[in-house]
């Protein structure tokens, strides 16, 4: 079923996360930034500076702006701050913040927690050092980190490669971040969520004659999303969206796409003692339970009768390549 089909037929929403705006590393103000949202045919976006929440919250261009906070001291433990209503410093220690967003009336995300340690480029990893210290969730997926962690800047030929055909580098979450999230689930009784990040930041270059930009805002936005799916109507009013948005990412009620593989939404049920998938093209479907593998399958759908209680999720492949994680769900 196609974007605009599913639409028409379910109460959805798609939306980015993770981004930057001119007040904190990236180039563009909220008018740009929605602008190239819309035309990517987002419906919300969460603004998430480096310790600063400056950008105004609201309807822009037909997009729900909602503001967070990356919450991020210089080397490791950075935060995704949602649902807070002030600037949390990075400074308290990693603990103390995790602490303070919730007493702030919101949660958080682990952002890109398990960067590559050795990079063949500049790009300095940050990563979630103490597997120990349990945030709220977890960002299992973030384009930017992605495409960083496989970049290789050692002459000019893989410096081309790496940005006419950025996308060949996207290799999905990593294997250890999948395993922690997997493993906080087995431990904790609720749902530890999980959202995909596009970090986007639309860098400038200024040193050419015309400026150019690194992974403009549109094209960031393209890439991954989280689609949100729900018997609910979705609310018109933006105090009423906003927190509509919000308690389905702290409850785990949204799925992870990368829309540069496929861009389409598959049909995931979990309902009735039965998982059911249904897909336009055939796909490599995994479903998991407690974190690790219980069925693969090629297929356009299946259905998955669930005959032991635990905690189940899907991921599905295209052509070998990462497309859709959900959230887990108890079954």
């Amino acid at each position: 079923m196609n974007i605009s089909d599913l639409k028409k037929t379910y109460n959805y929403s798609m939306g980015a996360i993770h981004i930057h705006s001119k007040f904190s590393d990236g180039s563009g103000d909220i008018e740009q930034i929605t602008k190239a949202a819309k035309k990517a045919g987002l419906d919300w976006i969460i603004i998430t500076d480096h310790n600063l929440m400056e950008v105004k919250e609201g309807f822009y261009n037909g997009v729900c702006v909602i503001v967070g906070e990356e919450i991020s001291p210089k080397d490791s433990y950075h935060y995704l701050g949602l649902g807070i209503n002030k600037v949390i410093s990075p400074k308290i220690g990693v603990e103390n913040y995790i602490n303070e967003v919730v007493k702030s009336g919101g949660f958080g995300f682990a952002a890109h927690p398990n960067e590559a340690d050795y990079r063949k480029n500049k790009a300095k990893s940050i990563k979630w050092l103490d597997k120990n210290i349990v945030p709220d969730g977890i960002e299992i997926w973030n384009w930017f980190s992605d495409w960083a962690d496989n970049y290789d800047d050692s002459n000019i030929f893989k410096i081309a490669y790496g940005y006419f055909f950025k996308h060949k580098l996207i290799r999905g979450p990593h294997a250890e971040t999948l395993k922690w999230w997997d493993n906080l689930n087995n431990i904790k009784k609720e749902i530890v969520p999980a959202i995909g990040g596009v970090d986007a930041h639309a860098l400038k270059i200024l040193k050419y004659i015309v400026p150019v930009t690194v992974f403009p805002y549109e094209q960031m936005f393209k890439t991954i999303n989280n689609v949100i799916i729900s018997d609910e109507k979705i609310p018109n009013l933006f105090d009423e969206q906003k927190k509509y948005i919000l308690n389905a990412l702290k409850n785990g009620d949204n799925i992870i796409i990368n829309r540069h593989v496929k861009d389409t939404i598959p049909l995931i049920s979990f309902a009735d003692n039965k998982i059911e998938v249904q897909l336009l093209d055939n796909a490599e479907i995994r479903i998991m339970k407690n974190g690790c593998m219980v069925l693969k399958e090629v297929d356009k759908g299946l259905i998955f009768p669930v005959k032991e209680k635990g905690k189940y999720r899907v991921e599905i492949y295209i052509n070998q390549k990462p497309w859709v994680y959900t959230n887990p769900i108890n079954l």
